[in-house]
């Protein structure tokens, strides 16, 4: 049984993917946590009610649309983080560090707590809403340590190494399960995902791209990189179920393809920085941003020498809060990536080996920028885009800026900046969906509504090759822009957040029988300290509610901005407040009369207490959270007094490698530690490094709820597109999808109009591959949240051999497995059921006479018709064999064959395509449908030889398969 259920993304707008598959025996495996900008936690509830029976969660892409709610669901779902996650290393890194900018880039990421449950806790939040006040009170977001913890507990796949993952602790067994990841392209460690359970043999591949680039390798369908295969590989192909994207379906491939898409870019950006101009490129984080910032650094190093090229006096900056780490991370996963940059590495290497030690500047790795500058502050951003040059003019600069969809990070605050100039450029790099709501339809889908648009006409900027550059003019169009700002709870709301907090953590700890998510250690302390007074004969309900209350508040990150008096802290204010040692304990009641303890609750279930698994780490395997590892003893230097400041002569400072924080308040302000890479001693200082006017960011950890604000903003730049999406189009589905030959087809991630017009071209497709009528062809297209069944169609029967029959078969092995083929007669004998015999026979002697009696009566119920297998009668054998035909079973692989031909004294060579040539004279050829072709080289010398050959290697292939008659 086979059952898929799209929980987001399908025939819908929304780019988020959540996928739910559930397979024979109660097995259900969770493809994605994807969110989309929106951030919106009703869209999250069907998922929450699947957590409690989730056997294992599988990742695709290191992007909001594929993990973005995945720290969400770690912090505020009962036992999500128990369930085993699984994904590749660049998925697990740069997710990482993507999941980190969101929370630190908007606060909408924490989202807001839903009116209905703020109601049901607190009277008081009832009244609010009847005066028309929706104080939109935030969830507490995951820190930055709790991101990389989560990220932590994502088990490390590698492409093409089948693997059995354990199950949640709640889930039925998983009776075999196989998951394989295997390249999709689009992105570094993007995954297709491959998984067989039983006869079920299901291909999961949404948002895949087969086009090589320049950082990333191909699809793995046809082999990856280099392969050069007509046929899809054998371990993706026919599968009982395909789920495939059907974004891009009316796509069409850019005529030239990848060369031309990185010559138009770069065309696009020097007519803008030709006039100085500034070009702002928004972009994800983690994902397409690779590629996008290896195109340009590479057109810098390219034509920094060139004294007519634009670039040569431009700046190129590459902004997000957390891009530092994320660059780091990259460049330790260069084996990730196409053949080209592998080669690229070792080339550098070689060079720098060459030149020695003395001279290793002169080199420059892949992703060694030595034009590209990283922004991870707005401060820097500002003082970047006030730049100008010794004149008073203005300089030509491209700002790479997160987010693709312009509602959060850099690129907003860009774009507000430069919206009053025409020379200015925004070039959009992907396809957005229409807005479907008109009252706030987002930024990036406004401006490319206007491309489509239009509507101010257009400017043909002239190319270096003679072609027209089409910009679309925006001539003063204004657009809404909402801001969102995040302030500290005080009065009513603070009170109703109180108590909304308390009763969900009773509820959690309930259903959870432990600590939860909405703990902290400091939250433990409080409630060991309510437990003990609990047990006080003196306590009363009062005190238990005070107390239920006070810990509840207490319980959050920042005690101090809370504002709790020292009466409801009592006792406890020897431990909260700095420099109190008295407490007058007379007439006090309970714990009110003994000192605080601070006991750690032990955290324990019925195998024994539990471990941190980052305690016991290897050294390699330790995470780095805002660029320094976990365990990381801190610099003594770095205290609160010195932290900015300069050190005296006499001070020698703790080697850091350049490593600096990438929180708000805890970055130094040192002007040659600010950009990640090992050329930074190369670069010179830019307007970015001065740090001396600018203000830190403060931090609130506070409870906080939302303050919305809403500007008009003129909007002149121009606007143009260039496809750097990584997307398979139109092409690309319609020529692989007959050759995959999936049994059914199930199509997701898309809009409905492209979904649906793809699955009618589908069918035709695979109906002309089988010959059939367009209705018997399975494509199906679900809607959010319904149900398709897609098991494998098998007919199957219990027979029964007779003993004269199993001792005629002829049984032989192959790779571990007993093949015979019968020949018999099939016949319906009556049988006893020998299960119901045993357990009567067990019965009786336990039972008295009565229960004897009906235990009987179900023995003679049980006899049932069974078919079973006979020998054939003599006058029917001549006839069945002149019809029987030899049989060749299993599957020879050409790779075994070179081996066991080597083996044999010959010389065996791959040539070509799927061609083994033997001896310089046989050529093995394995087909797409698994026939076998053996050919012969007839020449004038040596026949012989050849013959010897070409029988020898015939009798290899026989061996390695079952011939049964």
């Amino acid at each position: 049984m086979f059952t898929f259920t799209p929980l987001q993304g399908a025939q819908s707008e929304s780019s988020a993917s959540q996928s739910l598959l559930e397979l024979d025996g109660g097995v259900k495996v969770l493809i994605d946590v994807g969110w989309d900008e929106a951030f919106d936690v009703a869209k999250l509830e069907e998922l929450e009610k699947q957590v409690p029976t989730l056997s294992i969660i599988l990742l695709t892409h290191p992007t909001i649309a594929h993990l973005g709610a995945y720290a969400h669901c770690c912090k505020h779902f009962p036992q999500f983080a128990r369930i085993p996650v699984y994904a590749t290393l660049p998925v697990i890194s740069l997710g990482r560090t993507l999941v980190q900018d969101l929370y630190t880039s908007t606060p909408l990421a924490s989202t807001v707590i839903p009116p209905s449950a703020l109601s049901e806790a607190s009277y008081s939040y009832s009244q609010s809403v009847s005066a028309s006040q929706d104080p939109n009170i935030l969830l507490q977001p995951p820190t930055l340590e709790e991101i990389a913890s989560y990220f932590s507990l994502i088990h490390p796949l590698k492409y093409s190494q089948p693997h059995q993952p354990i199950p949640s602790p709640n889930s039925a067994p998983l009776n075999g399960l196989t998951v394989t990841a295997y390249n999709a392209g689009h992105t570094l460690g993007g995954t297709i995902w491959h998984i067989q359970h039983g006869l079920e043999s299901i291909v999961y591949a949404v948002d895949w791209n087969q086009a090589r680039e320049n950082v990333l390798a191909g699809a793995a369908w046809l082999g990856g990189a280099g392969a050069g295969g007509a046929e899809v590989i054998e371990q993706l192909r026919k599968p009982t179920a395909l789920i495939c994207s059907s974004r891009g379906g009316e796509r069409l491939a850019l005529p030239g393809g990848r060369a031309k898409r990185d010559e138009l870019l770069l065309d696009m950006i020097k007519s803008a920085t030709s006039k100085g101009g500034t070009v702002l490129i928004p972009t994800d984080s983690s994902a397409r941003v690779l590629e996008l910032a290896y195109l340009l650094e590479h057109a810098w190093r390219k034509e920094t020498n060139d004294d007519d090229s634009p670039l040569r006096t431009s700046k190129l900056y590459l902004a997000s809060k957390n891009i530092g780490a994320t660059m780091r991370y990259t460049r330790s996963m260069l084996e990730w990536m196409d053949d080209a940059i592998i080669r690229e590495f070792e080339a550098n290497t070689g060079v720098l080996k060459k030149q020695g030690e003395s001279d290793q500047k002169h080199g420059a790795g892949p992703f060694d920028f030595k034009h590209l500058r990283l922004l991870e502050r707005r401060g820097q951003i500002n003082r970047v885009l006030n730049e100008t040059d010794n004149l008073g003019r203005s300089v030509g600069k491209v700002i790479l800026a997160s987010d693709t969809s312009l509602e959060w990070g850099f690129s907003k605050d860009v774009l507000r900046k430069i919206a009053d100039d025409s020379r200015n450029l925004v070039i959009l790099t992907e396809r957005l969906a229409p807005p479907h709501d008109a009252a706030s339809p987002g930024l990036a889908k406004t401006l490319w509504s206007w491309w489509e648009e239009r509507k101010n006409g257009i400017t043909l900027e002239p190319s270096k090759n003679g072609e027209n550059l089409e910009q679309v003019n925006t001539s003063g169009r204004s657009v809404k822009l909402k801001d969102v700002k995040r302030i500290p709870l005080e009065g009513n709301d603070l009170s109703v957040y109180q108590h909304w907090l308390a009763t969900q953590r009773q509820l959690l700890t309930t259903q959870s029988g432990g600590a939860t998510s909405l703990e902290s250690s400091a939250d433990v302390v409080d409630d060991a300290s309510s437990d003990s007074s609990s047990d006080s004969d003196d306590s009363d309900t009062e005190q238990q509610g005070k107390a239920l209350n006070i810990s509840a508040t207490m319980g959050q990150a920042n005690r101090k901005k809370i504002g709790l008096s020292d009466e409801d802290l009592g006792i406890n204010i020897l431990l909260r407040r700095k420099g109190v040692y008295d407490f007058d304990v007379r007439g006090k009641k309970g714990r009110e009369k003994m000192f605080p303890v601070a006991i750690r609750r032990k955290r324990a279930d019925e195998f024994g207490d539990l471990i941190r698994p980052e305690d016991f780490l290897r050294a390699e395997e330790r995470d780095e959270v805002d660029g320094q590892d976990l365990r990381q003893q801190s610099n003594k230097y770095d205290t609160k007094d010195t932290l900015g400041k300069k050190r005296k002569w006499d001070d020698i400072a703790a080697p850091s490698k350049g490593r600096v924080p990438n929180g708000a308040n805890k970055r130094q302000q040192i002007g040659g530690g600010q950009r990640e890479s090992p050329d930074i001693a190369d670069m010179p200082p830019g307007v970015e490094d001065d740090a001396s006017d600018e203000e830190p960011e403060e931090e609130i950890t506070s409870p906080s709820r939302l303050v919305f604000s809403t500007e008009t903003l003129s909007i002149n730049v121009r606007l143009a597109f260039v496809d750097f999406a990584g997307l398979h189009d139109k092409r690309s589905l319609q020529m692989l999808i007959p050759l995959i030959q999936p049994r059914k087809l199930i199509l997701v991630s898309g809009m409905k109009d492209e979904t649906l017009s793809l699955a009618a071209d589908c069918r035709k497709l695979l109906a002309a591959l089988i010959g059939a009528e367009d209705t018997a062809i399975d494509v199906y297209t679900p809607e959010i949240g319904i149900t398709v069944d897609a098991s494998v169609d098998t007919n199957a029967w219990a027979v029964k051999l007779t003993d004269a029959l199993v001792k005629q078969l002829k049984w032989q092995n192959v790779k571990g497995l007993s093949i015979a083929t019968i020949t018999a007669r099939l016949e319906v004998i009556h049988h006893d059921s020998p299960d119901v015999k045993a357990e009567g026979s067990n019965k009786k002697q336990k039972l008295l006479k009565g229960d004897a009696e009906k235990t009987r009566e179900a023995i003679d119920e049980a006899e049932v018709e069974v078919p079973t297998l006979d020998v054939l009668p003599s006058n029917m054998v001549s006839a069945t064999r002149s019809v029987a035909q030899p049989l060749q079973v299993g599957d020879l692989r050409l790779a075994d064959l070179r081996k066991i031909m080597q083996g044999s004294g010959h010389t065996a060579e791959f040539r070509g395509e799927g061609t083994l040539l033997i001896d310089g004279s046989v050529i093995v050829r394995k087909s797409g449908t698994g026939r076998i072709e053996v050919e012969s080289i007839g020449l004038a010398t040596g026949l012989m030889q050849q013959g010897g050959t070409f029988y020898a290697v015939k009798n290899k292939i026989y061996e390695g398969l079952a011939v049964v008659k």
